[in-house]
C-alpha cells in the first residue's frame, strides 16, 4: 500500500500495521491503564507493528496519559518485538534532556524498540502551567529539537561535556515529527526523520482529509536526503465489529463522534451521525465498510505505517480487542497492511544513516 514516488517500484512494499491509543477507556485511571496494556499485549499477538501512545496534560476527556514513557516501559516488559511510540511528546513544555533519559531507558528496556514522535502540541492551554507560552511553541520545539540530537549523537549536553546514559546512538535516527503544514513536511523531511499525520488535520467543510495530506507528503518526499528511506504513519480511527453488534456500536459512539465534529473540526454536530463519522474520517462499521471507506483514503496509499485507533467512537474494552482482532486477521490483509515481526522490526533500522 506504500506507493512512494521516488522510490523504485520493485522496492515498495506495503504500509505496517499499527495501534494507537489515547487511553480513554472507561474507569478509574489505573483500570484505564491496564485496560490499554491489555489492548497492546492483544495487538503484538495479533501481528501489530507498532503501538503510539498520545500525551495529553490535565483533561481526562481529551487523553489519559501526561507521561507516557512510564507506560511504554510497562509495555516493554510485557512485549517483545512491537515498536513503541510516542505519538507524541510535547517537546515545548518537556525537559528535552529528560525526554532524553526516559526515551534512553525505555530503548535499553525494550531492545532498541522505541520511536520518538515529537511536535508542538494543540492545546495552548497547557503551557501556562509549565510556565511556557504556546506562542513561543516553535522556537522552544527548534532549541528542545537540537538539544534531543546533540545527547542521541552523544555530543555534550547544553554546553558541558556531560553525556546521556545510558546511551541511546540510534534514536536519533527514529526521530519523527507531527505537522499539519507543508512547511512542517519539509522541514521533518530535510531533517531526515519520520513524518506523524493526524485524523485531526484542520481542512475546510466538505475537504478530504487526504486533499490536506498529500501536499505535506510531497513536501516531505522532496526535502528528504538522498538515501534517506521515508517514514510517512498515518494515524486513522477505525472500530471494526460483527454485523451483530453494529447498531449498538453505533449508539455508543454518537457523544465522541459529535463532540469531535465540535471541538476539532469545529462544525455543527446536529447533523446525520454516519454523515458526521464519515466528516471526521471515522470509519466504523463491518469489515466488507470498513475497507470501502479506508480504501478510499488516499494518504494511506503514501504512507509506510499506518495506527489506527478506536477514539472517538470509545467503545468498550471487549469491542476494542475485537475489533483489533478483526483489522489485523481480516482488514489489513485485503487493503495491503503487513504484520508480524519482521514488519515491526523494520522500524528497528529505517533511517539509521541519517546524520545530523
Amino acid at each position: 500500500m506504500a506507493r512512494i514516488s521516488g522510490v523504485p517500484e520493485s522496492t515498495r512494499v506495503g504500509a505496517r500495521l499499527g495501534f494507537f491509543t489515547r487511553l480513554l477507556d472507561a474507569g478509574t485511571d489505573g483500570q484505564r491503564y491496564r485496560a490499554a496494556l491489555e489492548q497492546v499485549r492483544a495487538a503484538e499477538k495479533l501481528g501489530f507493528a507498532s503501538l503510539w501512545v498520545a500525551q495529553h496534560h490535565f483533561d481526562r476527556d481529551e487523553g489519559g496519559l501526561p507521561s507516557p514513557f512510564p507506560f511504554l516501559a510497562a509495555a516493554a516488559v510485557q512485549t517483545d518485538h512491537i515498536a513503541l511510540g510516542t505519538g507524541i511528546v510535547t517537546l515545548p513544555i518537556d525537559d528535552p534532556v529528560r525526554v532524553a533519559e526516559d526515551a534512553a531507558f525505555v530503548d535499553a528496556l525494550s531492545a532498541g524498540r522505541v520511536q520518538l514522535g515529537i511536535g508542538t502540541g494543540g492545546t495552548p492551554s497547557s503551557f501556562a502551567a509549565f510556565r511556557r507560552s504556546s506562542d513561543d511553541r516553535r522556537e522552544i520545539q527548534a532549541e528542545h529539537v537540537s538539544v534531543l540530537r546533540d545527547a542521541f549523537a552523544g555530543r555534550g549536553i547544553r554546553d558541558t561535556e556531560l553525556r546521556l546514559n545510558p546511551p541511546a546512538p540510534h534514536l536519533g535516527s527514529r526521530l519523527w515529527q507531527a505537522t499539519f503544514s507543508v512547511d512542517g513536511g519539509r522541514r521533518a523531511g530535510r531533517e531526515g526523520d519520520g513524518l506523524l499525520l493526524s485524523r485531526t488535520q484542520p481542512r475546510e467543510p466538505g475537504q478530504a482529509l487526504h486533499d490536506v495530506q498529500l501536499p505535506v507528503i510531497e513536501a516531505y518526499l522532496a526535502a528528504l536526503p538522498s538515501g534517506v528511506e521515508p517514514r510517512i504513519l498515518a494515524s486513522r480511527t477505525a472500530v471494526v465489529v460483527d454485523a451483530a453488534d453494529l447498531d449498538e456500536t453505533w449508539r455508543g459512539a454518537e457523544r465522541g463522534i459529535r463532540r469531535l465534529t465540535r471541538t476539532f473540526l469545529r462544525r455543527d454536530d446536529s447533523g446525520d451521525l454516519r454523515d458526521l463519522a464519515r466528516d471526521s474520517d471515522t470509519h466504523l462499521g463491518t469489515v466488507d465498510e470498513v475497507v470501502a471507506s479506508l480504501t478510499a483514503d488516499l494518504t494511506l496509499a503514501r504512507a509506510t505505517d499506518v495506527a489506527f485507533q478506536v477514539h472517538s467512537v470509545d467503545p468498550a474494552h471487549e469491542v476494542t480487542l475485537r475489533s483489533l482482532e478483526l483489522l489485523a486477521e481480516e482488514v489489513a490483509p485485503r487493503i495491503g497492511l503487513r504484520t508480524g515481526a519482521e514488519a515491526a522490526g523494520e522500524l528497528l533500522n529505517v533511517g539509521a544513516d541519517v546524520d545530523v
